[in-house]
């Protein structure tokens, strides 16, 4: 049962966040209103009810972005909004132009992650573009599907796409959901093997890299609590060593150490080749993990060993000090 108060700023501002997975808060002044709050601090209003026989979870928006009084006068247009029946079309649409549409109004990602996911529809998805959306059946997702390489991409694109004939039921441009009855696929879990020891191992692993820029992009992996992809496209403007920043996010002092050792002659604080900056090296990154007794240890094992292990905090000084104290734990 949601824990139960008064929504006002100050109590919303310095709700701690869970450790791990998410925690809900309910407001007595409308009782409808809830809040999510993740491990990351980020906290959303939703409001939850039972529509045609099933249950909904309406997000409104994060805090506080949506302040408490916009959120709860929201709430009976929403539940209101939500009990009305579809309007259902006559004119049919393709799916390509559904796909803008629903990327549009439900997809809220940032701009790398968005660029991710129309790649990966552009790949996977194009040979429903031309159909009508109303034409398409489950035998056509399932050819669609089984062509895809990997299971966990498949899985992920047949959860896209069941989440588009979802929407599309919404605006009434469908019946029925053609993916609802397909079997869901079910995937191999990935142990990642990274452990305490294996991070000093790697460590000293790295030390030895004979290649100083990799060197330095691989040691930011572990001091950096960042993917790959952000860290080796660092730029040397985006730091403030004043403030121990990064893009705004708090850096570690072992990272702060090994990013005010290299030189600043390049726009990228891990050049590659070219003008570039670097980008996938990863034989480099296999010599060192097998070195390390972790051959099959893949550089983002370290953001996701990391992040699992740091105690989250909203307050930049905090997260920061959490971040050094794991990592003077980790290599005690």
């Amino acid at each position: 049962m949601a824990h139960q108060f008064f929504f006002n700023p100050f109590i919303l501002d310095n709700l701690p966040a869970p450790s791990v997975g998410f925690d809900v808060v309910q407001d007595l002044s409308e009782p409808r209103l809830r809040m999510y709050i993740t491990s990351r601090g980020v906290k959303t209003f939703f409001v939850r009810k039972r529509v045609h026989g099933r249950d909904r979870r309406i997000i409104i928006g994060n805090y506080p972005d949506v302040d408490i009084e916009t959120a709860r006068g929201t709430v009976p247009e929403i539940l209101a909004r939500a009990m009305q029946q579809p309007v259902q079309r006559r004119h049919k649409i393709t799916f390509k132009k559904f796909l803008n549409i629903y990327v549009t109004n439900r997809v809220r990602r940032n701009g790398y992650s968005r660029d991710k996911l129309e790649r990966a529809v552009q790949r996977h998805l194009s040979q429903l573009f031309d159909k009508n959306l109303s034409d398409i059946k489950s035998d056509d997702i399932v050819a669609v599907i089984s062509k895809i390489d990997g299971r966990a991409i498949a899985a992920r694109m047949q959860e896209f796409l069941q989440s588009v004939f979802k929407y599309a039921i919404e605006l009434g441009y469908v019946k029925e959901n053609p993916v609802a009855s397909l079997p869901k696929i079910q995937q191999v879990r990935r142990v990642r093997p990274l452990n305490k020891s294996g991070f000093q191992r790697l460590i000293r692993a790295i030390s030895r890299e004979s290649s100083p820029v990799l060197r330095a992009a691989f040691l930011m992996l572990a001091y950096g609590f960042a993917p790959k992809s952000q860290v080796f496209a660092m730029q040397w403007r985006d730091l403030d060593f004043n403030h121990y920043t990064w893009c705004d996010r708090p850096l570690s002092d072992a990272a702060v150490v090994l990013l005010q050792d290299l030189p600043q002659d390049s726009r990228w604080v891990f050049p590659g080749r070219g003008r570039g900056h670097l980008a996938d090296p990863r034989v480099a990154w296999r010599r060192v993990a097998t070195a390390a007794g972790i051959p099959n240890l893949t550089m983002d094992d370290v953001y996701k060993f990391l992040m699992r292990q740091v105690v989250w905090a909203s307050d930049k000084e905090e997260f920061r000090t959490n971040m050094n104290n794991l990592l003077v734990e980790i290599m005690e």
